[in-house]
């Protein structure tokens, strides 16, 4: 068939798709009936045949352009992807975004538990061994009136009522510690480790003040319902400054600035994450402190919250049960 005969006999089919595709870019596919979008397709999978069969006669390059055109266009429309609503983005941030970060992530997220749990491990020990080593490692406005007088008193009772105070205070402490953690990046990861490090004192010291003075199962009950989403949040918020300050440090192969704006996208991704659990620690601290449940049903909610944090980071956003590939760092 000759280059004139194939225009004639299928210009028409063209035609109509070109008129598809002018309706479609103006008013977007839903415009289309049900019968039209049939059409459309019927009309996008001829052309394209034609544009192979053009390009094997070799017909003239005009024609050519014309009908690739066509077919580029067309397939535009049929392989788009429908603009995800609000709604859509925030659960795919957290049913995969957040998850597959904190995965991709996990080696910054282990050095900073790390961190916490060796500080917290050695603050016990020593204000263990010698309670008032808490005022060299603790602020003295974390430790509460009752346990000053405890240090110094033996025979002092601790009043139990100020367990939901306490637990305000360790909920209000958590969200600075974990804003600072981040910011640390600024000092090349610097202020980071030290903060980490210095609310695993925290932790390690006041739990051992409150052992001492005969509160210790109270001291672990009272904070584990929130406790370990704040916990774990903070080791995030840390793994978030850390990230930032190694595509300074350790850009790779890449140009330090494109390691600075890459890693500082996925720490966005983390910090983002971050702040949804304060917000989830918090309302569990709300309803859950005040009430001063029994101690077994308070670790209970603490155990149930970690098991809970296990199953999301360890599975959300996997596809096909695969463990999701990660992306060029």
């Amino acid at each position: 068939m000759t280059q004139a005969a194939f225009i004639t006999r299928r210009s028409e089919t063209w035609q109509h798709l070109d008129a598809f595709l002018a309706r479609i870019e103006r008013r977007g596919v839903r415009a289309l009936s049900p019968d039209e979008v049939a059409e459309f397709g019927r009309l996008y999978r001829a052309t394209t045949s034609d544009l192979a069969y053009a390009q094997g006669r070799g017909f003239d390059r005009i024609l050519l352009e014309y009908l690739n055109r066509c077919v580029a266009r067309a397939h535009a429309q049929v392989y788009a992807r429908a603009p995800e609503s609000g709604t859509q983005r925030i659960a795919g941030f957290y049913a995969r975004v957040f998850p597959e970060e904190f995965r991709r992530s996990l080696p910054y997220v282990a050095i900073c538990t790390a961190i916490t749990v060796a500080c917290a491990v050695v603050a016990y020990v020593l204000v263990r061994n010698h309670p008032a080593d808490a005022y060299a490692m603790l602020p003295k406005a974390l430790v509460p009136e009752t346990i000053r007088k405890s240090l110094h008193d033996t025979n002092f009772a601790v009043d139990p009522t100020f367990g939901p105070a306490m637990s305000a205070m360790i909920v209000a402490n958590n969200v600075k510690i974990a804003i600072v953690a981040f910011a640390g990046s600024m000092t090349l990861g610097a202020l980071t480790v030290y903060i980490i490090g210095f609310n695993g004192l925290m932790l390690g010291g006041m739990a051992a003040l409150f052992t001492n003075a005969g509160f210790g199962k109270d001291f672990w009950a009272t904070i584990a319902p929130h406790g370990v989403i704040e916990l774990t949040a903070i080791q995030i918020a840390g793994a978030a400054g850390l990230l930032i300050a190694a595509g300074a440090l350790f850009p790779g192969r890449r140009r330090r600035r494109d390691a600075l704006v890459a890693n500082a996208r996925r720490a966005g991704t983390l910090i983002l994450g971050v702040a949804s659990m304060l917000v989830v620690a918090g309302t569990i601290e709300a309803f859950v402190s005040p009430r001063r449940l029994p101690v077994s049903v308070r670790i209970a909610i603490g155990l149930f919250t970690a098991l809970m944090l296990v199953l999301y980071f360890a599975g959300a956003g996997r596809r096909d049960g695969a463990v999701t590939t990660d992306r060029a760092a």
